[in-house]
């Protein structure tokens, strides 16, 4: 039972705010248009999440070819474990292994941005704090209990939960203020929330790597639409007029 609920909480988004609560969820700086940051994104996703996380309904080629990245540079930066550039992207752990390891296997995230949302995931990934109760030694705000090391700790650092005290009523209170680093991270703050931008951006993309061709197209159908109605009302008042 643990298990299917580790699991159903990775994919159904009504038990994704169940497990956020009431927690404010910070604007996702989604842009599908920005080349340069879906590439850095996706050179995070390949070095850090690929490990336990596949893209199984996404392939190689088509990613580098969508993010104009040629074959050969992708290969060389971007694939780890021999597969050809027509594969889909699929993790290297074994999932039995995974289970064990985790309680229930990690989810595919192709399509994690569609189920969770850019919101949920930019919050979540910057909301990890060290929790020295939990397995992997780390909680999370947005997901409380969650079965997941921080595999971004390296470019972080070790993040804690910050209390100040605040005047509440007259009284003098401790009141939570954030998570704040100890500095031992690779990247500052501001460097951080822009890599974890880019990889929401990537996970955008990999969730509707249609999208920026559906609205260019759509624009085309609503402008052939209207010409189409001018040209049905005119029709109309032609075979009409005699009966008025």
């Amino acid at each position: 039972m643990r298990k299917l609920m580790l699991l159903l909480a990775f994919l159904v988004p009504g038990m994704a705010m169940a497990a956020s609560g009431n927690v404010h969820l910070d604007k996702a700086p989604v842009d599908l248009t920005d080349k340069a940051s879906l590439q850095r994104g996706a050179k995070i996703f390949m070095n850090y999440c690929l490990g336990c996380h596949s893209m199984q309904y996404q392939r190689y080629q088509r990613t580098f070819t969508d993010l104009g990245i040629p074959d050969e540079i992708g290969q060389e930066n971007l694939q780890f474990t021999g597969e050809k550039v027509t594969d889909y992207i699929t993790r290297s752990m074994p999932e039995e292994a995974a289970a064990t390891w985790f309680g229930a296997a990690p989810p595919d995230l192709t399509l994690v941005n569609r189920v969770r949302g850019s919101d949920w995931i930019y919050t979540y990934l910057r909301s990890f704090y060290v929790d020295e109760s939990r397995p992997f030694g780390v909680n999370n705000v947005v997901f409380k209990d969650v079965g997941m090391p921080h595999v971004l700790q390296p470019l972080q650092g070790t993040p804690r939960l910050t209390h100040e005290e605040t005047m509440v009523d007259g009284e003098m209170k401790e009141q939570f203020v954030g998570i704040k680093t100890d500095g031992d991270g690779a990247l500052s703050t501001e460097e951080y929330d822009q890599a974890i931008a880019d990889l929401v951006n990537f996970l955008a993309y990999s969730g509707e790597p249609f999208r920026l061709q559906s609205e260019a197209i759509g624009k085309w159908v609503l402008v052939f639409i209207v010409v189409l109605f001018i040209f049905v009302f005119l029709l109309k008042k032609e075979y009409w007029k005699e009966v008025h």
